[in-house]
């Protein structure tokens, strides 16, 4: 069958940076074609090249046939190819189904946009994903995870030949990620071609018909899947240069002195009072399904958004944390699940990151000395060890796993003694995910307390004294010593009983 897209012997430097030297890439119709390599070997510039956001410096692109030196992306999409980027490429402002079909408006033969028609038939395609989703909600009001749904119904709706998937399942559960796995299983099935990017390499040893290794910008292996046998070392391995094993931490004694006491928490007057404590140097994760809550809960009590009743006490004193500045000052620090929107200022130095909460801290009066500026980051960039050529870099153009640890250096550098992690390893690759989880581990033993939000169970089950489960905004289930394990996590989110049946609320 010829393919749909090939690319030959493709290159491109960046100042400074040989992002792909030569790679190679062969999609047939109705094959997935899985992408692998850490976090800067050379992925996201393949796919927006193949997409026509970035031009290659050498190598070809032909597509159905017909050879290009380039594609931009108004020629990409005539030719049928569709990217979901990690990156946030929806209108806030605007609604979920305005979001679908922008670009291609469904209009009466004035020219005027029919709503009605929009709606019923961006209902159509969130049925056909098995995603129930209000299409007429807005946009920003949406989860990270729930605006990624919509990110892949509008690639559906342009009806593509060429689907290109980067780290689509980052931000789901089991449920949500099987759901779309098989929705890409039965999109190949339908004669689409699938480029497949994600870090978590079970996803792609379960659908992958071909798997492409990057390392450093160079292609290192390409494995025919359903031919040869190839298994999540070999992958690491080949994507690392060298073996990588997983992460796995002793777990600490949580009868230590309670720092963080949070008693009968409201979000609203319809939820149920919940309350939790968290011990000196304890990590504490916190499980539960999309929209069950989790990232709410912790976003109010570090003053993000108004609770209706409840106390915390911290170091056995009652404070009012009633905005971001009042938790800041009570020791408390936050690592939101979207860096890019929410934690980082992408257009201001790796320096400026780290230093923007400590100003007031660190400097006196209203000018304060870069060099002295730059001595105190340095001792946080080398001791994380953050990859960056300058501290004078945007930050933008740092990888995910490098922007976390800017984020994490932050609130060192604040001397935070109750940091939360909301889904810190998202898009992480595995070598870098394992530095996330030993600097976690590292501030739980130098005495921090650290609460963990994350949707990836064994993320939860190696770095965790206890797990709290959340689901319908309040904690169901308590899991500690030998009741910490997938089925106990997995069972209490979805509403499980004992014998095997789901509760009423599902």
């Amino acid at each position: 069958m010829q393919p749909v897209i090939v690319a030959e012997k493709v290159t491109k430097s960046f100042p400074g940076v040989q992002a792909l030297k030569g790679v190679s890439l062969a999609l047939s119709p109705g094959e997935i074609h899985c992408v692998v390599g850490e976090n800067g070997a050379g992925k996201s510039t393949l796919i927006k090249i193949l997409s026509g956001f970035l031009r290659p410096d050498s190598g070809t692109i032909a597509v159905n046939g017909r050879t290009f030196p380039y594609l931009t992306p108004h020629v990409a999409q005539s030719l049928g190819i569709q990217a979901i980027y990690q990156e946030n490429i929806l209108v806030p402002q605007m609604s979920v189904a305005e979001n679908i079909f922008a670009g291609c408006e469904i209009a009466s033969r004035l020219g005027i946009v029919n709503h009605r028609e929009t709606l019923r038939r961006a209902r159509t395609i969130m049925d056909s994903l098995g995603v129930t989703l209000p299409v007429e909600e807005r946009v920003e009001n949406l989860s990270v995870a729930e605006q990624q749904l919509v990110k892949i119904a509008r690639a559906i709706a342009f009806e593509p030949r060429v689907l290109i998937l980067d780290e689509p399942t980052a931000m789901f559960n089991v449920k949500e990620t099987r759901m779309v796995l098989g929705l890409v299983e039965s999109l190949a099935q339908r004669g689409i071609g699938i480029i497949y990017i994600s870090h978590r390499l079970e996803e792609i040893l379960t659908i992958a018909h071909y798997i492409t290794v990057l390392r450093d910008g160079s292609q290192v292996a390409c494995h025919h899947h359903r031919m040869e046998r190839v298994d999540m070392n070999t992958l690491t391995r080949e994507m690392a240069g060298k073996a990588v094993s997983a992460f796995q931490r002793s777990k600490a004694s949580i009868e230590g002195e309670v720092i963080l006491e949070v008693r009968d928490f409201r979000l609203t007057p319809q939820d149920d009072p919940l309350s939790l404590v968290l011990h000196r140097g304890e990590i504490l994760g916190i499980a539960g399904l999309i929209g069950s809550g989790r990232t709410e809960i912790f976003q109010t009590l570090f003053g993000l958004w108004k609770k209706w009743s409840g106390e915390v006490w911290i170091k056995e004193k009652r404070v009012s944390l009633h905005s971001p500045q009042d938790a800041i000052r009570h020791g408390l620090g936050y690592i939101t699940e979207d860096r890019q929107r929410t934690g980082l200022a992408l257009g201001l130095s790796v320096a400026k990151n780290v230093t923007i909460p400590s100003l007031d801290d660190q400097f006196q009066g209203f000018f304060f000395p870069l060099r002295e500026e730059y001595r105190i980051v340095e001792k946080y960039v080398e001791g994380l060890d953050i990859k960056t050529p300058s501290l004078e870099q945007e930050v933008r153009f740092l990888s995910g796993g490098n922007q976390q640890k800017v984020i994490l250096a932050r609130w060192l550098l604040k001397d935070a003694e109750i940091i939360i992690f909301d889904e810190p390893t998202i898009g992480i690759d595995v070598n870098a995910k394992g530095e996330i989880h030993r600097l976690i581990a590292d501030l739980a033993r130098q005495g921090k307390s650290v609460i963990l939000i994350s949707s990836e169970n064994p993320e939860l089950l190696a770095l965790c004294d206890r797990i709290l489960v959340v689901r319908h905004g309040k904690v169901v289930r308590e899991l500690v010593g030998e009741e910490m394990n997938e089925e106990n996590i997995i069972s209490s989110a979805f509403g499980v009983t004992s014998d095997g049946d789901s509760s009423s609320i599902f």
